[in-house]
C-alpha cells in the first residue's frame, strides 16, 4: 500500500513538472512571439519616420517638381494639367445653374439657384442615379444617352421657384472624374476609362460634345459651359466662400491638388495670357515621388509592385484612403507569419488584399473603449479572428497610429510645396497675406486623428507663418462647385458686364 502511494505520488510530481515544463515552453514561446512582433512594429515605425527635416525636403521636393511640370510637358512626375479655368467665382453670380457629376458607378444632376453676394447658393436641389452595369462595357451613345435622358427628367421638374431668364440657354458644369486631355474651358478628350468603365468608342472623343449631343437627342437645350475635375470643383467652392482661397486638396480614396497660378509663370502655356492673369493649375499630385519618400519595401514596393498601376502614383499609395487600410493588413499579415500574432495558423481572410478598409482602420484607431472592444469585433468580423487580447489589440492600435501618422504628415509636406511654389510659406512684413487651403474628402472629414496629425504637422513646418495659412472645409465641390464653374464661365457674363 505504502508503494503504490510512493508511486501514485512520483507519478503525480512527473505530471506536475511536465505540465509546468509545457507552462513555461508556452510561456517562453508565447514572450519569443511578441518580442518578434513587437521588433516588427519598432521597424515599422523607424522606416515610417517624417522627421521634420524629411518632411521639409519632400516640400522642396513637391516645389521642384511643379516648377519642372509647368516648364514643359511629360517634364515631371507631376502632369500639371491647365485646366483652362481662369475665372474662379467670386460670391456676385446669379442665376439658376445645373451641374453633372460623373466619377463612378453612380451620377449626380444638381440644380443650384444663385442669388448674388446676399442669398448665395438660395436653393440646391440634387439626384442621384445608377448606371446599369451593361452601360458602363457598352457604346458611347448608349451612356450618354441614359444620361441625358435622366438629366432631361431632372430639369423637367424645376419648379415656380427657378428662375432661368428669358430667352437664356441653361448652362452647365460638368465634372467629369476619369483621365481627360483638356483643350478648352468646355471640351476635352477621354484617354482612358478606369473604375470598371470600359467603352472602346468614347476613348479619344470629345465628351462634351458626346453629352451635347446626346442632349439633343433627347430635346435638351443645355450648354456645357464648364468641363473640370472633383478637386478644381473644391478650389471654385472655397474661393466662392472666401476669397483668400488659393488651393484645394482632395483628401479621400484617391487624393490630388489644384491651385491659382499665374499665367505668366506656366512656361508651357502658348495661349493669349487670361485677362484675369491667374490659370487654375490641376497638379495631379497623386503621381508625386521622390527618394526623399519614406517608404518601406516589404510594404509599400510590394503593394506598389501588385496594384493596377505599378510604379504610378506613389505619393497617393501612401496618404489616400484607397491604400492606408491596405498597407496595415500587410503588416498584420506578415505578423502573423512571421511571430504567429494570432495564433499558429494564419487567419485565411488576412490573406485578402484590400479586405481591411481604411474606414475600418479608422474605426480600430478611434476606439476609446477599456477593452478595446471596436478593434477587437473588426478582427472578428472582417477577418474572422476572435477572442484576441487587450495586448493584441492595443498593438494593433500601434499600427493604425504609424500609418496614418505617416500619411497625414506627407499630405502636410505636399501643401507646404504648393505653399513654397507661390511664395506663401514665409511672413513677410509689408503684407500679412492670408492663404486658404479648401480640403475635402472622406479622409479628410471623418478620420479624425489623421486630420488632426496633418494639421498640426502643417503648423510645425510653418512656424510663424503657420498664423497666415488657414485650412478650411469646402463641400461638394464636384457638385455645387462644377454648378459655381458653369456660372463663373457662362455665356452670358460679357452681356451682363457691359
Amino acid at each position: 500500500m505504502g508503494k503504490a502511494t510512493v508511486c501514485v505520488a512520483a507519478v503525480c510530481a512527473v505530471a506536475v513538472c511536465a505540465g509546468a515544463a509545457v507552462v513555461v515552453r508556452h510561456r517562453m514561446r508565447s514572450s519569443g512571439r511578441w518580442a518578434k512582433a513587437a521588433a516588427i512594429v519598432k521597424e515599422l515605425e523607424e522606416k515610417c519616420g517624417t522627421p521634420i527635416g524629411k518632411l521639409r525636403q519632400v516640400a522642396d521636393a513637391m516645389a521642384v517638381e511643379m516648377h519642372a511640370g509647368l516648364a514643359s510637358e511629360g517634364g515631371s512626375k507631376l502632369k500639371m494639367i491647365i485646366s483652362f479655368v481662369d475665372n474662379l467665382p467670386t460670391g456676385d453670380e446669379k442665376g439658376l445653374f445645373y451641374a453633372l457629376d460623373l466619377g463612378g458607378t453612380n451620377f449626380r444632376v444638381l440644380r443650384v439657384q444663385l442669388g448674388g453676394k446676399d442669398n448665395r447658393v438660395a436653393k440646391q436641389e440634387f439626384e442621384e442615379v445608377s448606371i446599369p452595369p451593361h452601360l458602363m462595357v457598352g457604346t458611347s451613345d448608349a451612356l450618354f444617352d441614359f444620361i441625358a435622358a435622366a438629366l432631361k427628367k431632372f430639369v423637367d421638374t424645376e419648379g415656380e421657384d427657378s428662375h432661368l431668364s428669358p430667352g437664356r440657354q441653361r448652362e452647365l458644369g460638368f465634372t467629369f472624374s476619369f483621365p481627360v486631355k483638356q483643350s478648352s474651358i468646355a471640351a476635352g478628350t477621354l484617354i482612358k476609362w478606369t473604375k470598371g468603365f470600359s467603352i472602346e468608342d468614347a476613348v479619344g472623343q470629345d465628351v462634351v460634345g458626346e453629352l451635347t449631343k446626346a442632349m439633343e437627342r433627347v430635346g435638351l437645350d443645355m450648354r456645357v459651359a464648364a468641363l473640370v475635375n472633383d478637386t478644381i470643383g473644391t478650389l471654385a467652392g472655397g474661393r466662392y466662400d472666401n476669397p483668400d482661397v488659393i488651393a484645394a486638396v482632395i483628401l479621400g480614396t484617391g487624393t490630388n491638388a489644384a491651385y491659382v497660378e499665374r499665367a505668366h509663370a506656366i512656361p508651357k502655356w502658348h495661349g493669349l495670357l487670361p485677362k484675369s492673369g491667374d490659370m487654375v493649375i490641376n497638379m495631379e499630385w497623386g503621381n508625386f515621388r521622390s527618394s526623399h519618400l519614406p517608404l518601406t519595401g516589404i510594404y509599400d514596393q510590394a503593394m506598389d509592385v501588385e496594384s493596377l498601376n505599378p510604379g504610378e502614383q506613389i505619393f497617393e499609395k501612401l496618404i489616400s484612403g484607397m491604400y492606408l487600410g491596405e498597407i496595415l493588413r500587410r503588416v498584420l499579415c506578415r505578423m502573423a507569419e512571421e511571430a504567429a500574432f494570432f495564433g499558429d495558423t494564419i487567419p485565411p481572410k488576412l490573406k485578402i488584399p484590400f479586405i481591411l478598409r481604411t474606414p475600418d482602420m479608422s474605426a480600430m484607431h478611434h476606439d476609446t473603449s477599456s477593452d478595446l472592444r471596436v478593434v477587437g469585433s473588426k478582427l472578428k468580423d472582417i477577418l474572422e479572428i476572435p477572442n484576441t487580447s487587450l495586448k493584441t489589440r492595443k498593438l494593433i492600435v500601434e499600427l493604425c497610429d504609424i500609418i496614418s501618422v505617416r500619411g497625414a504628415r506627407l499630405s502636410a509636406a505636399g501643401i507646404l510645396g504648393i505653399l513654397k511654389k507661390l511664395g506663401r510659406d514665409t511672413v513677410r512684413e509689408e503684407e500679412k497675406q492670408r492663404s486658404v487651403i479648401a480640403l475635402d474628402g472622406g479622409l479628410y472629414e471623418h478620420y479624425t486623428k489623421f486630420r488632426e496629425a496633418m494639421e498640426s504637422t502643417l503648423k510645425e513646418l510653418l512656424g510663424e507663418a503657420s498664423d497666415t495659412i488657414v485650412i478650411e472645409h469646402s463641400n461638394d465641390g464636384s457638385g455645387v462647385g462644377a454648378a459655381l464653374l458653369a456660372a463663373s464661365h457662362s455665356q452670358y457674363l460679357e452681356v451682363e458686364d457691359s
